[in-house]
């Protein structure tokens, strides 16, 4: 699935949970990922203080 990274080490990832397609969002500290919640759609972002223009989409492939 795909994976963005945005500034102060925001994680942004397509998951399927409960069978349905969902956003989850994380912040990378110090090398740990900390959930900071779910969306079921794009526009939700800005709701947690995600500018999609400041999301880079990353290449490497999820473990």
């Amino acid at each position: 699935m795909a994976i963005w990274r945005g500034p102060e080490g925001i994680v942004v990832e397509v998951i399927v949970l409960d069978d349905q397609p969902v956003l989850r969002i994380s912040q990378d500290v110090g090398g740990r990922l900390y959930l900071q919640g779910y969306c079921a759609s794009v526009t939700e972002l800005a709701q947690h203080g995600i500018d999609l223009a400041q999301l880079v989409e990353d290449g490497r492939a999820p473990a």
